[in-house]
């Protein structure tokens, strides 16, 4: 049996210390792997820096900083420049001819400016006479509406829930109104050119 006092002595080579306390108990013929080395790295030597002149890396600074301010000029010039349309640009010989296409302005009196004024005036009151004649007789349609639907309830509540329910074949509705200008024959559209680039999957 080795003495309890050698064994410590030993120990004290390992780089790491026992996790496990050295007793009596625990010892063993068996060799036990205290040693340790570190991990090859293969670093090579770092490299000297190389000194610079002071004014050549100033010079570059001045480069640098001025390529910045080149560039944000150019930036700030084209900041309110709107994307041109080709659909909203004018023909090249409208753009010619602008001076004669060009209309003065009209001076009015202050005859015909007092006139406009209450013309105006009157049409305004006009659309609200108009307006409210429309409210009153929607007002007039309901009443009536919802007289008849009360009689009716009362006559036979079987017809009363066949007249509330909806008409489904009022939903694909269209109407064609009146136009403020006649409709223009063989009118291209300026809506631009329109290019499908979906891909296209094969059945």
């Amino acid at each position: 049996m080795f003495h309890l006092s050698l064994v410590k002595q030993f120990t004290r080579l390992a780089i790491a210390a026992p996790k496990i306390p050295i007793t009596a108990k625990n010892i063993t013929t068996a060799s036990a792997l205290q040693f340790k080395i570190s991990d090859q790295l293969w670093a090579e030597p770092m490299k000297k820096k190389k000194k610079m002149d002071p004014a050549i890396i100033k010079a570059r600074e001045e480069r640098r900083r001025k390529k910045l301010e080149k560039q944000i000029r150019r930036l700030e010039k084209n900041a309110k420049q709107l994307k041109p349309i080709d659909e909203c640009e004018p023909p090249l010989h409208v753009l010619d001819n602008i001076g004669i296409r060009k209309r003065p302005v009209v001076k009015l009196s202050i005859e015909q400016v007092e006139d406009r004024a209450l013309l105006n005036k009157d049409w305004c009151r006009y659309k609200r006479r108009e307006y409210m004649a429309n409210v009153a007789q929607v007002d007039r349609i309901m009443r009536a509406q919802k007289r008849a639907l009360d009689q009716l309830y009362e006559v036979s509540e079987e017809l009363y829930n066949e007249a509330i329910m909806p008409d489904l074949q009022l939903i694909p509705y269209t109407i064609d109104g009146t136009y403020a200008t006649p409709p223009i024959k063989k009118y291209d559209s300026p809506d631009g050119e329109y290019v499908d680039v979906s891909k296209k999957w094969g059945n």
